[in-house]
C-alpha cells in the first residue's frame, strides 16, 4: 500500500516534475487560434501490416485523440515506407509519411500543427522524426513535436501504473493471488541507440514500485532474453507471462516473441503464456500520449544558449 501511495503522489505531481528540469518552460496556450486559423494533430507510428492489432492500437489512439481534441483535425502517419506500400497494396489504405502529412495540412490551410509520435523512447526514430519536422518549421505559425511514451521519471511510473492492473505478476498481492514462482517478462524491440537504456530504467521502476518478478528483454538490444533467463532461474521462477513491450503486437510480437522466444523459454524448462497484446491496446497508455500532447501545447523549449549567456552576464539560477 505504501508503494502504491508513493506512485499516486508522484503521478499527481507529474506535470510539475515534467516541467522542472525537462528543458521546457510554461507558456501561454500555443494552440489558441484566432479566427481563420486551423489546427491539426499528426499521430506518427512506425506502422504495421497487421490490420487486427492496428485497429486495437493505432486506430484506437486516433479515435481517442479525436474525442479529446474535437477542435483539431487528427490524422495518422507512418514512418515505415515499406509498411505504407504493403498496406496500400494489400488493403487499399493509404497512409502518408510525416512530411507528406505536413505538406497536405499546409495546402489545406492549417496554421497550428502538433506532431505526436507513438514511439516508446527517445531513440533513432524520434531523432529522424525531429529532423523531418524541422524542415517544415517555416510552413506553419506553430509546429511542435510531442515526446515519446517514456521521457521523464513520471512517465515510467505512469506506464507501470497503467500496466499493473492488467498483468498478473504486477499485482501488489501477487503472492496471495498468484504463485510466487510466476513472473512477467516484457519484450521490447531494442536498439543500438543510447535510448536503449530506457528498458533497464523501466524494469527498475517495476521493481521499486510493484514487483521484483517483472523483467524486460529485447529482440535486438540489451537486456537479452538470455540475461533475463538467468534472473528467472536465480529467483526460481517456473511460469512466465510473456508480453510485447511494443505499441502494436505486430510481426515482432508474433514471430519473435510468441513463437521463437516462447519456444526458447520452454526449452529452458519454463511454462509460458504469450498473449499478443500491444501496449496501445491499453487505454491508460494511450492517455499518456494525450498528456504529452497537452504538455507541449502549453510549454516551450528553453533556449539554453540564451540562458547560458544570461548566466555569464550575472543572472542567478
Amino acid at each position: 500500500m505504501k508503494k502504491v501511495m508513493v506512485v499516486f503522489f508522484m503521478l499527481l505531481m507529474g506535470s510539475g516534475l515534467l516541467a522542472k528540469g525537462s528543458g521546457y518552460t510554461e507558456a501561454p496556450d500555443l494552440f489558441k487560434t484566432k479566427s481563420g486559423e486551423k489546427k491539426a494533430i499528426i499521430l506518427v507510428s512506425f506502422g504495421t501490416t497487421h490490420a487486427d492489432t492496428r485497429a486495437k492500437t493505432i486506430n484506437a489512439l486516433e479515435t481517442q485523440f479525436k474525442e479529446e481534441f474535437p477542435d483539431f483535425k487528427v490524422v495518422t502517419a507512418f514512418t515505415s515506407r515499406i509498411i505504407m506500400r504493403r498496406v496500400k497494396a494489400n488493403e487499399g489504405i493509404v497512409y502518408n509519411n510525416p512530411s507528406e502529412a505536413l505538406d497536405i495540412l499546409k495546402k489545406e490551410g492549417y496554421t497550428h500543427v502538433l506532431v505526436q509520435a507513438t514511439h516508446i523512447m527517445n531513440g533513432e526514430e524520434s531523432e529522424v522524426l525531429g529532423k523531418e519536422v524541422a524542415l517544415h518549421m517555416k510552413d506553419f505559425k506553430v509546429l511542435r513535436v510531442g515526446r515519446p511514451l517514456l521521457n521523464q521519471l513520471p512517465d515510467y511510473k505512469a506506464v507501470a501504473e497503467a500496466l499493473a492492473p492488467k498483468y498478473n505478476s504486477l499485482k501488489e498481492n501477487k503472492f496471495l493471488f498468484f504463485g510466487e514462482n510466476e513472473a512477467t517478462v516484457f519484450i521490447g524491440h531494442g536498439t543500438s541507440h543510447p535510448g536503449n537504456a530506457t528498458y533497464s530504467m523501466m524494469e527498475d521502476t517495476f521493481h521499486e514500485f510493484y514487483s521484483e518478478n517483472v523483467f524486460i528483454a529485447t529482440v535486438e538490444g540489451y537486456p537479452t532474453l538470455t540475461s533475463v533467463i538467468r534472473k528467472l532461474k536465480k529467483q526460481n521462477i517456473t511460469h512466465v507471462n510473456l508480453y510485447p513491450f511494443m505499441i502494436v503486437a505486430g510481426t515482432h510480437a508474433r514471430d519473435d516473441i510468441a513463437t521463437e522466444m516462447k519456444a526458447e523459454l520452454e526449452k529452458e524448462g519454463f511454462t509460458v503464456t504469450a498473449p499478443l497484446v500491444g501496449l496501445g491496446e491499453n487505454e491508460a497508455i494511450r492517455k499518456i500520449y494525450i498528456q504529452h500532447a497537452k504538455f507541449v501545447m502549453t510549454h516551450e523549449k528553453v533556449d539554453m544558449l540564451a540562458k547560458k549567456k544570461k548566466y555569464s552576464e550575472g543572472m542567478q539560477p
